[in-house]
């Protein structure tokens, strides 16, 4: 059943550009939260937060935090028991590679090669072997999507230099906080009462991590 799995994870993992993601080293880190601005309505984009993290050669890429879907892990595998334990939906976590499955998990170890350390103990698990591992080993500690965003060499820092995206500091309760409803006003909100005493650098809001936005915290 796991050979199974493993097999039908790897027909729909994706195949990223070489030295790009799966080359981010473990100890990164510098995931940031993207919250989309007026400037993105009308768009796939509107109404939606992201987290991300660059990668090599100035990409960058990250999943949608606040689109569930209807579907659920056992759904998708219906004879694998691990799946059932899994009670949250799938997210829908981007345009790209919607055939994929991806997982977002509280761990302090990492799933395997291919994931990314998002946060201290937050890991963005992107190949079939380490997804396959947090289903396995902690699916009550893990959030799964559908797809990714994936942001050319260069295009994540324009966008932001174009005002698409409020930048803010991640936080795991954010990250899988149960019912996304309303997130992204709030986070909004957030980000109007911020950003009037905020710097703005994109070099170092997109390469190291900062935020021009301060610490996200939960509004009052």
């Amino acid at each position: 059943m796991i050979a199974r799995l493993v097999r039908l994870l790897a027909a729909l993992a994706i195949a990223l550009p070489a030295a790009s993601v799966c080359a981010q080293p473990l100890d990164g880190g510098n995931a940031f939260v993207l919250v989309a601005t007026n400037a993105l309505r009308n768009s796939n984009y509107q109404h939606t937060v992201i987290l991300a993290i660059p990668t090599e050669g100035d990409r960058h890429i990250g999943v949608i935090l606040n689109r569930p879907t209807q579907r659920h892990l056992s759904e998708l595998f219906p004879e694998h028991e691990p799946s059932k334990k899994v009670t949250d939906p799938v997210f829908f976590g981007g345009p790209m590679s919607q055939q994929a499955i991806f997982a977002l998990a509280q761990r302090t170890d990492s799933p395997g090669a291919g994931s990314i350390r998002m946060m201290e103990d937050v890991f963005l698990a992107l190949t079939a072997v380490s997804v396959d591992r947090i289903i396995e080993e902690t699916p009550q500690k893990a959030r799964f999507f559908v797809g990714a965003v994936i942001w050319r060499p260069g295009e994540l820092r324009q966008e932001v230099l174009d005002r698409y995206w409020y930048v803010m500091n991640p936080h795991e309760e954010l990250l899988f906080r149960k019912d996304t409803r309303g997130l992204w006003e709030e986070l909004t909100r957030l980000a109007h009462a911020l950003t009037a005493n905020a710097g703005f650098a994109p070099d170092a809001l997109l390469h190291r991590g900062r935020t021009c936005c301060g610490p996200l915290q939960r509004s009052p």
